[in-house]
């Protein structure tokens, strides 16, 4: 700041010194240089054209899991957690235990299972009997059916019983202890756990709220799901190039492309929700598996560029709530530059190094692309 200020100061030092009093001063909104403060300055003017603009829409995202390469895993059955035989970190393979559940869900399951049978088979056999004696004529149609509906219950309770106890057995049930083993339902790596030893789970066949005890997935590829508003959305395809930044690594670029677009928007952002598939492969050094889902991110989508009047983005300065640039209007009798400070409007939501002009310029009009800054100084 202090060398700006007084870069600014001789500046305005040199202009003093070189100005006669009979010279007329420049009018406010103008900044009046010789060929020598410019080169000092090192201001560069460039005439105002088409451009290519466009190229990219910048979004606002998420990482989130590839959700066909992660696994929640939940306890089917309520009781205690008597072991903990995988870690956040730990790589497992299908069907490798998590964790044991000492429950006495088992025991009733099986219990449920053992009545259901007896009630089935005693319901098999009355219904028997009572077909042979409707047939002989010697009990009533009433009576009959009556032991059609008992069976039809007995045997609707027997395949419920039979499919908790079927559910139960697949995840590796010991009867005898009361004990269900949770197991790994895809290859991966752990990313959370969120239970102990001792502690009380419930049950998702308990009809209350399970919580998630484990957490599988592969990160080596993850999803970034990126807002784009409604005004963008027909702009982008599937198949197109992203680049990804996260503030974890604000001097890194993820590469991807987009493989869905949502078929409909927000009600209140009025933005459509753009899958972009990411590489986050493992690396022999530094930190590993760089994207981590629930990291916001910046999400460059490409798009197919146009042509249009535009100025670069680094010519445009903020002035309160305006932007300007600074325009050349030609010479002074002495021989300096003019540069006239001059409000415009651009499209400041198109990604890439152009900015289209919508208002305040017209085509071959010279502004300054660099050094813009230091003119605001001496007006």
């Amino acid at each position: 700041m202090r060398r700006f200020t007084w870069f600014v100061l001789a500046l305005a030092g040199c202009s003093s010194h070189a100005t006669e009093p009979s010279v007329p001063q420049s009018p406010a909104g103008e900044a009046w240089l010789s060929q020598r403060q410019i080169a000092d300055a090192k201001i560069v003017v460039a005439p105002v054209g088409d451009q290519d603009v466009g190229g990219a829409i910048v979004a606002s995202g998420k990482v989130t899991f590839d959700d066909l390469r992660v696994s929640h895993v939940f306890s089917p059955v309520t009781g205690r957690v008597v072991k903990i035989l995988a870690n956040p970190g730990q790589r497992v393979k299908k069907g490798q235990p998590l964790a044991v559940i000492a429950s006495p869900d088992i025991g009733t399951a099986f219990s449920d299972l053992e009545k259901a049978q007896a009630e089935f088979n005693a319901a098999e056999r009355d219904l028997k009997r009572q077909k042979e004696l409707y047939d002989a004529h010697a009990v009533s149609q009433k009576e009959y059916e009556a032991a059609q509906n008992a069976y039809g219950k007995a045997k609707a309770e027997l395949d419920r019983a039979r499919q908790k106890a079927r559910l139960l057995r697949a995840g590796n049930v010991d009867a005898v202890m009361s004990e269900y083993t949770l197991t790994a339902q895809i290859d991966g790596e752990v990313i959370s756990r969120s239970t102990n030893l001792g502690v009380e789970v419930q049950g998702t066949y308990g009809g209350g709220a399970a919580p998630e005890l484990f957490t599988i997935g592969e990160l080596d590829k993850v999803w970034v799901l990126a807002d784009v508003f409604e005004m963008d959305l027909a702009l982008v395809k599937k198949g197109a190039r992203v680049s990804v930044k996260v503030v974890a690594y604000p001097n890194k670029v993820f590469e991807g492309h987009v493989d869905w677009v949502s078929g409909s928007l927000d009600s209140n952002s009025r933005t459509a929700k753009v899958r972009c598939s990411i590489d986050n492969p493992l690396h022999d050094n530094g930190p590993q598996r760089e994207l981590k889902p629930e990291m916001y991110a910046t999400v460059s989508v490409s798009v197919a560029e146009r042509k249009a009047l535009a100025i670069p983005r680094n010519a445009l300065l903020r002035l309160g709530d305006q932007t300007v640039v600074f325009v050349e209007k030609g010479k002074t009798p002495d021989g300096q530059l003019r540069f006239e400070r001059r409000p415009v409007a651009v499209d400041e939501e198109e990604g890439g190094d152009y900015l289209p002009v919508t208002h305040g310029l017209d085509p071959g009009e010279r502004i300054v692309t660099s050094g813009g800054i230091l003119l605001l100084g001496l007006i």
